[in-house]
């Protein structure tokens, strides 16, 4: 596992050390505990369907075949799920490798974890398929992030889930 450096705030004891390290995860579904696919379910949930409302199908039956990469911070008393995505080799989802569900605990917004978890992802799928272009389907309010990370907008607005998206490619 790789570390790097958050300020999550939703635990007292993760919050009062001040900045604390992101253990990572990459896991095929698979090898994910009950405890850890339930905690996966529960962040998705929360931000997704509840926080953007949206009511869409989150089980959309990728999950078996995508890696799973779960940023998780250790308090004194429990571990807390700050980061994830979904991460699919080429030809899985796309002709190209992708990145999905990149979501963040709303408690670790604007520390950064964002982009470290995107770095993880990028780092990951690159050792699973070296030299390959990775597509993903962003949300176009925060397309300008992906802009930062090196992707570029391949398609038109369209709508999905009725949040409206754009195709993007590193």
């Amino acid at each position: 596992m790789s570390k790097t450096s958050a300020r999550p705030a939703s635990d007292p004891d993760i919050a009062s050390r001040g900045s604390d390290d992101i253990f990572w995860q990459c896991s095929r579904f698979s090898e994910l505990t009950p405890e850890d696919l339930y905690t996966v379910v529960r962040l998705r949930e929360a931000v997704f369907i509840v926080e953007q409302n949206c009511p869409y199908p989150d089980a959309d039956g990728r999950d078996p075949n995508a890696w799973h990469l779960l940023g998780w911070v250790q308090g004194s008393t429990r571990r807390s799920l700050v980061a994830y995505a979904r991460l699919f080799v080429p030809g899985v989802r796309y002709d190209e490798g992708s990145i999905g569900r990149v979501v963040t605990a709303p408690e670790v917004r604007g520390t950064g974890v964002g982009k470290a978890l995107m770095a993880e992802a990028l780092r990951r799928i690159e050792s699973l398929a070296p030299g390959q272009p990775i597509k993903i389907a962003a949300q176009r309010r925060i397309e300008d992030f992906y802009l930062g990370l090196g992707f570029r907008t391949v398609s038109a607005p369209y709508e999905e889930d009725g949040i409206i998206h754009v195709d993007m490619l590193r």
